[in-house]
């Protein structure tokens, strides 16, 4: 498999920010007096952007106003917890190094807000690392839509068929296979293999290395 560029989800794939999600998702739930859920279940409830999340965190029936209050709790307390529990997986520094030091285009595309996604990557990455940075946006569609990833190959000047699309969820197979790029699942992140199998991805990596070792890149 040859691939010239890659774009990168951020939690789950590069972070582990499990806890400190988890964690603000409890407290929000705890403001509006219902139940708090399991870390084990936040594995679940991420991935599809904070108001997924927070749907999936309420009780059944919420009124959408009641959640769109829980997601702007949930913005003020991760505005000032946003850092807790939260580290780069083992090897992701080495991998992103090497990928570099060859001339790899690299990007991030996460569902998380842009907000947080570029705090989150100015605090963890050295800045030169990626050439684009992008999380939820208003008016752009979510992951698995492909339009934000068809346009982040556009800007790295790459052809999409040799964009390698990097992530731990289905949600992330599908937006790499939406865009016609290549797709690699990693199986240290917040969903289980089964998902990525199901998802048919390229390629599923066990060690951010193994990207190294079983794909060939050029540019």
């Amino acid at each position: 498999m040859k691939v010239s560029s890659v774009i990168f989800d951020l939690d789950g794939t590069l972070l582990n920010t499990l806890g400190g999600l988890a964690d603000t998702t409890n407290a929000v739930m705890q403001r509006f007096n219902f139940p708090v859920h399991s870390i084990e279940s936040y594995k679940i409830f991420i991935g599809n952007g904070l108001k997924k999340l927070i749907e999936r965190s309420a009780p059944i029936g919420t009124s959408s106003t009641v959640i769109d209050q829980c997601c702007r709790d949930f913005e003020k307390i991760y505005s000032r917890q946003w850092m807790s529990n939260c580290f780069p997986y083992d090897g992701i520094h080495d991998m992103l190094e090497s990928l570099q030091n060859r001339g790899i285009p690299l990007a991030i595309l996460s569902n998380k807000p842009h907000t947080f996604t570029k705090l989150f990557v100015e605090e963890f990455f050295p800045q030169e690392v990626f050439r684009y940075v992008f999380g939820q946006r208003d008016g752009f569609a979510k992951k698995p839509d492909p339009t934000v990833a068809v346009e982040i190959a556009k800007m790295l000047q790459v052809d999409i068929h040799t964009t390698l699309f990097v992530g731990d969820s289905g949600v992330d197979i599908q937006t790499g296979k939406n865009a016609n790029m290549k797709t690699a699942g990693v199986s240290w992140g917040f969903r289980p293999v089964e998902e990525l199998v199901q998802n048919v991805p390229d390629i599923i990596i066990n060690h951010p290395t193994e990207i190294l070792n079983n794909v060939i890149f050029s540019i």
